[in-house]
């Protein structure tokens, strides 16, 4: 029986597959067209393969969910286990590596009337994004008031993507030199520190290359897709239910684009945009524009509590009590560990979630009257988190730099965001450092797929997007919209914070709980009003 099983799912996934969008990277090719060994096309073939044979091990095998590792400190109910992919689709007999997974089951009680019992809808899985965040904490989420009802329905399933954690974890650095500070973060460099850091991600491409080696060129937005297939597999599902935030967005995306017959429901919160012509490298300078515009919502923020704070009555006071306190800290660090580039980003995360705007502006004040303590806790390096921030970041250089072409010229770099900066200079600049490995990026590259799907090819998809996020801006909410036939776009009006789903908002987790728990969507495009701006927090006396 269990061979015979075996046999009919590989079979009816390995059709599936191969009858299924041509995977990027690799052009259609017509019935009896040569296909010469080693081409993109002869890849592509090979990688949709290997997917639907570990698929088929994967729905064979399942998982064997129970406690999870001591070192992720995740509570009893929380239960784990293992699914395992190939490194390379292309070889699925060749190096397999896990991936990490824990689920909450499904409570079967809905919270709201009187805990009646509702039938299960399978798995919920969910991907955070980062490049490089972990999902493993996410069945927690159902502990929450506003998460409750889909935990009913659900079993929530998180993850570690491939690199992340302890799913085969990338390293490009030893994590005790991770933390670098305090140090500069120049709006405007100079010839000498561009030079500088030049030489830096030169050498952290290196290192990436060094403590990884062949295996990296594998770790890539395509892969992750395909892992998500296997996962699907492991958990028994014929169809999968997939919740993706901002990075998360892409490779949801590129799995709804390979794999659409495979897709029952899926959420794209705070989506990136997909345009093949954007991934990467110009996806980042409009996010660096985008944080321009959410910084000046902070100030304006701060200026009209100024009789909380005494940051300034507009926005430029504002700007000006900040640059009086990175000056003062790059003068002399606060607390010996915070210089510009810790104190720039501390506030960057108020860009993206305005629940910091009262702890940031509450630091900034009580530093420039003397008070330092806050400013550092909120800003200094946290030492025991040296080695999961150093993995997170060797995902995401990895993933980012393998995707797609960069440009290898710094000159490119240099004019572009020189330009930008001159608009837009909060984080135009660190943005680039970020990123600049890959224009030195030792492994190939893949050609990044064209996210598309036409009428009745996929279910329909629920779009979710703040108006004013910076991190994923907007545009590429609307742009996933175009792309993906039948979708369905929830805009938060006059609202910045990165990731709408499950939060305070009840106009947008209405929209979200009939979609996942009955299936119905608003017209093409829905709004909601943005929630409320947070309350103001005054400093100690």
């Amino acid at each position: 029986m269990r061979a015979a099983a075996l046999h009919t799912a590989a079979g009816a996934l390995l059709l599936s597959t191969l009858t299924a969008v041509p995977a990027a990277g690799a052009p259609a090719v017509s019935p009896g067209s040569p296909v010469s060994p080693g081409s993109p096309v002869a890849t592509g073939i090979a990688e949709r393969h290997g997917t639907a044979v570990a698929a088929a091990r994967a729905a064979a095998t399942g998982i064997d969910f129970g406690a999870c590792p001591d070192a992720e400190d995740l509570p009893a109910g929380i239960r784990c286990g293992t699914v395992t992919v190939p490194l390379d689709y292309a070889h699925p007999d060749g190096r397999q590596i896990e991936l990490t997974v824990s689920r909450v089951e499904a409570t079967g009680k809905d919270p709201r009337a009187g805990e009646r019992p509702v039938p299960r809808q399978g798995a919920l899985v969910f991907n955070p994004g980062g490049p490089g965040g972990s999902g493993l904490y996410f069945p927690l989420i159902g502990l929450l008031p506003e998460w409750k009802r889909l935990g009913a329905a659900y079993d929530l399933v998180g993850y570690d993507a491939r690199g992340v954690g302890r799913s085969a974890p990338l390293s490009c650095e030893d994590p005790g030199h991770f933390f670098k500070g305090p140090a500069p973060a120049p709006t405007h460099p100079s010839e000498a520190y561009k030079r500088e850091r030049v030489a830096r991600a030169k050498a952290y491409a290196r290192g990436c290359a060094e403590r990884s080696g062949d295996a990296l060129r594998h770790y890539h937005s395509l892969n992750n897709a395909r892992d998500l297939d296997v996962l699907r597999a492991a958990l028994g599902e014929d169809r999968l239910t997939f919740m993706g935030a901002s990075y998360g967005t892409y490779f949801g995306a590129l799995y709804a684009t390979l794999f659409p017959s495979h897709v029952r429901r899926m959420v794209f919160d705070a989506p990136v945009d997909p345009d093949p012509e954007h991934i990467w490298y110009r996806d980042n300078l409009a996010q660096s524009a985008a944080f321009e515009a959410r910084w000046a919502d902070f100030r304006d923020w701060v200026a009209r509590h100024d009789d909380v704070y005494g940051l300034g009555a507009t926005p430029d006071e504002v700007q000006r009590s900040y640059e009086r306190a990175r000056d003062r800290v790059a003068a002399e660090p606060a607390g010996g560990t915070v210089g510009p580039a810790q104190l720039q980003g501390a506030f960057l995360q108020a860009t993206y979630y305005d629940d910091y705007w009262p702890h940031r502006a509450e630091a900034l004040s009580e530093y420039l009257r003397g008070r330092p303590e806050q400013l550092v806790a909120q800003a200094g390096p946290v030492r025991e988190a040296a080695a999961e921030a150093e993995n997170g970041r060797a995902v995401y250089t990895a993933v980012e730099c393998n995707d797609a072409p960069w440009p290898t010229d710094w000159r490119v770099w240099d004019r572009d965001n020189t330009r930008l900066a001159r608009v837009a200079p909060f984080e135009t600049w660190d943005n680039v450092w970020a990123n600049l490995p890959c224009a030195y990026w030792p492994a190939p590259r893949q050609r990044p797929a064209d996210v598309r799907t036409g009428p009745g090819e996929l279910p329909p998809t629920l779009i979710l997007a703040a108006e004013r996020d910076a991190a994923a801006p907007y545009q590429g909410a609307l742009e996933m919209h175009r792309r993906l036939a039948g979708s369905v776009l929830v805009t938060e009006r006059d609202a910045g914070t990165h990731g709408i789903a499950g939060g305070p908002n009840r106009c947008v987790d209405d929209h979200l709980e009939a979609y996942l728990l009955e299936g119905r969507l608003p017209v093409r495009r829905a709004a909601c009003a943005g929630r409320a701006e947070p309350e103001p927090r005054a400093p100690a006396k």
